[in-house]
């Protein structure tokens, strides 16, 4: 049987009707710039998320580079991050101007470090940038009295964490920003990119809404340089039609996710999710540790079993990075996590017979690796 990571077409099979009414709406209204649907989007977001504030932008990427450049980071600034994330965490603290400083991860979460981050802090800091990687938040408590101790900014990159929550909180509320993405792969998915910043800012607000059109409020009037990063109204449209079905999606990843926990327990070489006790996770993707990583992918891939890799190199380790001087051994934690990290199928809409599929092959893999070994 192939399963396939990701699929797409089995949830638009699901929400077909409210999709192609949500989009003939626009193409009827003509509007397809910001707008109406954008603005309701927004309004929508804000109290899902529990914030005050939230300015669609044309990318989770950007929505990380506007808060940045809102909070007045830039040149000789330096923002710390974790160093095992999507390349757009650290990619856009350098768009920004500052320097990223990569903090090594807790290797139960893969989530950033709170205990490291101290000594990271110098004179140039401006924020510190957690990540709620794979839909489980950071340890956040320990970071916002951090920053508070040290005059700092919080900006949480919650790309991939809509709907999580952290003690009750929700994931892109307990900073002075949050940045979410809408990537068709993410658990609310747009049909192209589009991206969310949310605060309870009003400042804050005001200058991302200022930076996504040119760095202007009145037309043909600019105040800073900014840039072209409008969310598109058929995205919000479609974002809009989605949203109410966000947490029963959410809630089927856990269920998933639940399953695997039980049918993967107790297999020698694989080392099932750890969910901090505070922490609801809405399991963007469900990653495991395997020994022989690669190899174990291959056979899955032969399996017709769909597998990805987050994430293969380090931050800090990527050429581009390298002016920063980083090398192998500074970042133990992010490096062997690298090395053994391997995401399965965990969509809302897998059967129980697809699951069983991939845990069948999952185990098939490891135990004919390992007897491999024993046989050399």
């Amino acid at each position: 049987m192939r399963v396939p990571l990701l699929d797409l077409k089995a949830q638009y099979a699901t929400i077909k009707d409210e999709i192609e009414a949500a989009i003939r709406d626009v193409v009827e209204e003509q509007r397809f710039v910001l707008g109406s649907k954008v603005e309701q989007l927004e309004e929508r977001i804000a109290a899902y998320v529990g914030t005050k504030h939230a300015v669609g932008v044309a990318s989770g990427t950007d929505s990380i580079l506007l808060s940045l450049k809102a909070l007045g980071v830039g040149p000789g600034d330096e923002v710390i991050t974790t160093s095992f994330s999507f390349f757009a965490t650290a990619g856009e603290i350098a768009n920004a101007g500052a320097t990223p400083v990569f903090v090594d991860i807790d290797p139960k979460t893969f989530n950033i470090d709170p205990n490291l981050v101290e000594c990271a802090i110098t004179e140039r800091t401006r924020a510190i940038m957690p990540v709620h990687l794979f839909g489980q938040c950071a340890d956040m408590d320990p970071i916002l009295r951090l920053a508070e101790k040290h005059g700092l900014r919080v900006v949480e990159d919650a790309a991939q964490a809509i709907g999580a929550t952290y003690k009750g909180r929700p994931a892109g509320s307990m900073g002075a920003g949050g940045c979410i993405s809408f990537f068709p792969s993410k658990n609310l998915g747009a049909y192209g990119d589009g991206g969310i910043a949310v605060t309870s800012d009003p400042e804050l607000a005001d200058a991302v809404r200022m930076l996504r059109v040119h760095g202007s409020r009145q037309k043909y009037r600019h105040e800073t340089i900014g840039t072209n990063s409008r969310l598109d109204a058929l995205q919000a449209a479609v974002l809009l039609a989605k949203l109410p079905h966000l947490d029963e999606w959410n809630e089927k990843r856990r269920r998933n996710a639940a399953y695997y926990d039980e049918k993967l327990a107790g297999l020698d070489g694989v080392k099932t999710p750890y969910i901090a006790p505070d922490n609801v996770s809405v399991y963007h993707v469900y990653t495991v540790r395997v020994r022989d990583r690669d190899e174990v992918m291959e056979r899955l891939d032969n399996n017709g079993i769909g597998t990805a890799v987050h994430y293969p190199l380090p931050l800090p380790y990527q050429k581009c990075f390298e002016y920063l001087g980083y090398s192998e051994g500074d970042l133990p934690n992010c490096e062997k996590a690298s090395k053994e990290v391997l995401s399965i199928p965990i969509y809302p809409e897998l059967t129980q017979e697809q699951m069983d599929a991939v845990v069948g092959s999952l185990a098939n893999a490891v135990r004919e690796i390992e007897r491999g070994k024993e046989q050399r």
